[in-house]
């Protein structure tokens, strides 16, 4: 997947565990793991808010895109 995630990166930045943040943002501890090790395949802007917004950062220091190798190469 070209989507990659930096929320654990993030959270090191502004000294938060996952505990803290799950209690914060109101998701569920489980949920927020999968989130940070990347085993999710949506999120809900909803929950993108309410971490960004206990984070103070932006949607893009959490999500980066990156192009896969070979994919739409012509």
């Amino acid at each position: 997947m070209a989507i990659i995630l930096r929320l654990d990166r993030v959270m090191a930045d502004r000294k938060i565990t996952l505990n803290e943040l799950a209690q914060k943002v109101g998701i569920s501890y489980v949920n927020l793991s999968n989130l940070k090790t990347g085993k999710v395949r949506a999120i809900r802007f909803s929950s993108l808010d309410a971490i960004c917004d206990v984070l103070d950062c932006q949607p893009g220091d959490i999500i980066e895109y990156r192009r896969e190798a070979g994919k739409n190469d012509l």
